[in-house]
């Protein structure tokens, strides 16, 4: 199965949304708690194993880093985008707060962005972090893609558990959809590959 996510490449990281690429085309962004596996989502989807930073400390994502994907000929720019990891990486209270406001800035106001893709570790309970999330998109009606990655720490009776048990979760309104991810042993990448994929097509409402 061919990746339409292949080709990525780095373009720029900003500190503020005003520093982002023009607010042209398709994008979507990536969301997760620091210590979730974000980088290494990212890498497994775009089939690049050093395009986003992983580390062993969590938290090193502390800009939000504009990656490039091959537009259609003549077509709009697509691009994918890493937000800063939240509520792990040991930064000032200050960094925090302008990170809270520049991520809400642009989650409100990038008319270029078509969903999100949300990384949660599936051993663990959804955080508040996700929950809001899950709930500013379902208010704006925002696409978004759960991740519950690291399923490969799991049996895979355990992991369909935790999948229906976040589903069950959603039976209260949110709409979302969700998926069993593992980057190290490629479980769902190709249908994670297919959403993003679908998503950058998707005009925005």
């Amino acid at each position: 199965m061919s990746n339409p996510l292949q080709g990525a490449q780095f373009v720029l990281a900003a500190h503020r949304i005003s520093q982002l690429p023009a607010d042209q085309g398709a994008e979507v962004a990536f969301a997760g708690r620091s210590n979730a596996g974000k980088s290494s989502a990212l890498n497994a989807l775009t089939g690049q194993r050093g395009l986003a930073r992983t580390s062993k400390t969590p938290g090193r994502t502390q800009q939000m880093v504009a990656f490039a994907l091959p537009s259609p000929q003549g077509g709009e720019p697509v691009r994918l985008i890493d937000l800063p990891g939240y509520g792990y990486a040991k930064v000032p209270e200050e960094l925090r707060e302008h990170w809270k406001r520049e991520i809400d800035a642009y989650l409100h106001h990038r008319q270029s962005l078509r969903g999100v893709v949300l990384i949660a570790d599936i051993r663990h309970p959804l955080k508040e972090f996700d929950r809001m999330m899950l709930d500013f998109c379902f208010a704006t009606q925002l696409p978004c893609h759960l991740l519950l990655t690291k399923a490969d720490k799991l049996s895979r009776n355990q992991a369909a558990q935790a999948l229906a048990a976040v589903r069950k979760s959603f039976a209260d309104g949110l709409h979302a959809t969700v998926q069993v991810f593992s980057s190290q042993a490629a479980t769902g990448v190709d249908e994670a590959r297919a959403r993003v994929a679908e998503l950058l097509r998707t005009p925005r409402g």
